[in-house]
């Protein structure tokens, strides 16, 4: 039997009081009247968010932001390290494995009550899992997560065991929201069919995690309020309050006057101006996030029907290399990023060393290389025209539609590099900046050629590569799962075999072999990995309250679990709009509750929601 136990309360302690970053609370400068007649009582952390969330329903959303959201509301049945990002006890203190891995017995805790004051118990993780398996609407965002589950049962109140059919490397990573059956089980049976489709705005919220959803202002707000009795301590702030923002520069404005606290995905010149800011500190990380493009290389159902208007000559995938090794992804790191970015080699990023893979030596085949581009191109046939642009053997002129998302400054800056290079190997784009949902829906109908997407990872990267399955495809044309149109027999069953293999070194390993052959396939092209550049207020917040992930040089937003703004103290008694101090909940250190709902399904169809580049 292999077990896993949590650390010790000291050692927890330990490693909340070796934080130096300092935390957040709202600004001592008013903020807009339409907010002060909604704010809440109480000191109240405020962060400015841009993007709308999708569904407050846990089974089915996906936007990060609602999901970021989310880990503050629903505690999960296992959770990520705030040091390390390392698999670690939430509601199951620990955990059993049986030999052939196909047993997984989790212990819960003891003490953990939803915030109606309804005890958690092993027979809402199991219902929370059965729904997921055996309900198609109530698997769109985590059923990748149940693939191999036959059962799962709760012999006792606090114990739950889950009968795989086969080993499933994913089990220590079951970040799956855990909902309250008594709430829940009503809403799935009243719903039926509608139950994708069902948004949870029945507030307030019931679920275990140390924030309650209170309530939401479509468009301007979005409030929780701290739960006291959290089963791991009461947050240091009594609210936290997303704002809306539709343009960063107007949050970043809303950061210097005090507006808000803390603002993220900043670009690198907001973050160097902020820095030289009196009041404002900024945190760089390592990103856990990828820009990209992807090609279309012809689009198709899972049955085979074609469908979309995607550039024909895009099917070859000679040209498609040439089109990766005309770009240098250095200098997209140097003009759209200011230099804080990474260039991209692998499909992970390289903050996670064991997973990250970069081409090198004999398999760097794709490297920036415009000469030996413009020679493939020749031989195979694309002649240049009298206008400098190739015509491929078929007549088709190489005239491609690039969609980039215009409310990204880094994308867009990227984009305009994209168009010089390659043009320099005989290939006009035609670069469309456009509106996200424009870009989504073009995405969805196939009905591009180039476009610009990403995603975050998060430590356990199984979904990412899953959304390339041949399963992945659509079902019909709307019903995409990733934005590629990829289906590769080879990568199909590495993808499986990463899925059956506990052995982390050897899974690793796999996994380094489905990045090489993203990488030579050149669909799905990784340009940058970008430095994660977010802001907070100095003067508003508790020295050493504000936890990174991981410790060192970590991030704030984003993160595997609630730790940043449940950990964060105001800095005085009276800041912020709400006013008040701290609440006076007992906070006992780190222990074993985080949530990203990672987005999942990866052999389920989900609806259409936004570009693939705002999803987990």
């Amino acid at each position: 039997m292999h077990s896993h136990h949590p650390p010790t309360v000291s050692a927890l302690r330990r490693a909340a009081t070796a934080a130096t970053v300092p935390l957040l609370v709202v600004g001592t400068a008013a903020a807009p009247a339409a907010a002060d007649a909604a704010s809440p009582a109480g000191s109240t952390l405020t962060v400015a968010v841009a993007q709308q969330v999708d569904s407050f329903n846990p089974f089915t959303a996906q936007l990060a932001v609602t999901t970021n959201i989310l880990s503050h509301v629903y505690d999960p049945l296992v959770s990520n390290d705030q040091e390390t990002s390392n698999p670690a006890p939430a509601l199951a203190e620990s955990w059993d494995t049986s030999d052939d891995g196909l047993t997984w017995t989790f212990h819960l805790r003891d003490d953990v009550a939803f915030s109606d004051g309804e005890p958690l118990t092993s027979d809402d993780v199991a219902w929370t899992f059965t729904t997921i398996m055996e309900n198609e609407a109530a698997a769109i965002a985590n059923g990748s997560y149940v693939t191999a589950f036959e059962e799962v049962t709760a012999p006792d109140d606090h114990t739950v065991v889950v009968e795989l059919s086969e080993p499933q490397a994913t089990m220590e990573s079951l970040t799956i929201p855990i909902v309250p059956r008594h709430v829940w089980e009503p809403i799935v049976e009243a719903e039926g069919d509608a139950f994708a489709e069902y948004t949870g705005e029945d507030l307030p919220s019931v679920g275990s995690g140390p924030f309650v959803l209170t309530a939401h202002d479509r468009g301007q707000s979005i409030t929780l309020e701290a739960a006291p009795d959290h089963w791991n301590g009461a947050p240091g702030f009594d609210n936290l309050v997303f704002r809306y923002y539709a343009e960063k520069d107007a949050a970043v404005e809303a950061l210097r006057s005090g507006e808000v606290s803390f603002v993220y995905e900043l670009t690198a010149a907001q973050a160097d101006a902020l820095s030289e800011a009196s009041d404002i500190a900024v945190n760089f990380a390592d990103g856990k996030r990828f820009q990209a493009f992807t090609v279309n290389p012809g689009a198709r159902t899972q049955d085979g029907d074609e469908f979309g208007d995607g550039h024909p000559a895009l099917r070859d995938r000679t040209l498609r290399q040439a089109i990766v090794m005309a770009i240098d992804n250095q200098e997209i790191v140097d003009k759209a990023h200011g230099g804080r970015a990474t260039a991209a080699g692998g499909y992970i990023p390289s903050r996670y060393t064991d997973f990250h893979w970069s081409p090198e030596g004999d398999e760097a085949v794709l490297g920036f290389d415009p000469d030996a581009a413009n020679a493939m191109l020749d031989e195979a046939g694309y002649e240049t025209g009298d206008d400098g642009v190739r015509v491929s053997p078929d007549g088709d002129r190489l005239e491609l539609r690039m969609h980039v998302h215009q409310d990204r400054p880094d994308n867009v800056s990227a984009g305009k590099v994209i168009v010089e290079r390659l043009a320099d190997i005989g290939v006009e784009v035609e670069n469309l900046t456009v509106d996200p949902g424009v870009l989504s829906d073009a995405l969805y109908a196939a009905e591009y050629d180039l476009i610009f997407t990403g995603w975050t990872v998060n430590p356990d990267p199984d979904y990412v590569f899953g959304i390339h399955t041949c399963d992945a495809l659509p079902t019909e044309p709307g019903t995409m799962q990733g934005d590629a149109y990829f289906c590769n027999e080879e990568y199909d069953g590495l993808y499986a075999d990463q899925l059956r293999e506990y052995d982390r070194a050897v899974r690793a390993e796999v996994i380094h072999d489905l990045q090489r052959i993203l990488y030579e396939e050149a669909v799905v092209n990784v340009l940058t990995y970008p430095d994660i550049r977010e802001a907070y207020r100095t003067d508003h917040i508790e020295e050493g309250t504000l936890l990174t992930q991981p410790a060192e040089g970590g991030n704030i937003w984003g993160q595997d679990g609630y730790w940043a703004f449940w950990a964060a103290q105001p800095a005085e008694a009276g800041s912020g709009p709400g006013g008040g101090g701290p609440s006076t909940g007992v906070w006992i250190g780190i222990g074993a509750a985080a949530l990203v709902l990672v987005a999942g399904g990866a052999f389920l169809v989900f609806r259409r929601r936004a570009t693939a580049e705002d999803r987990e």
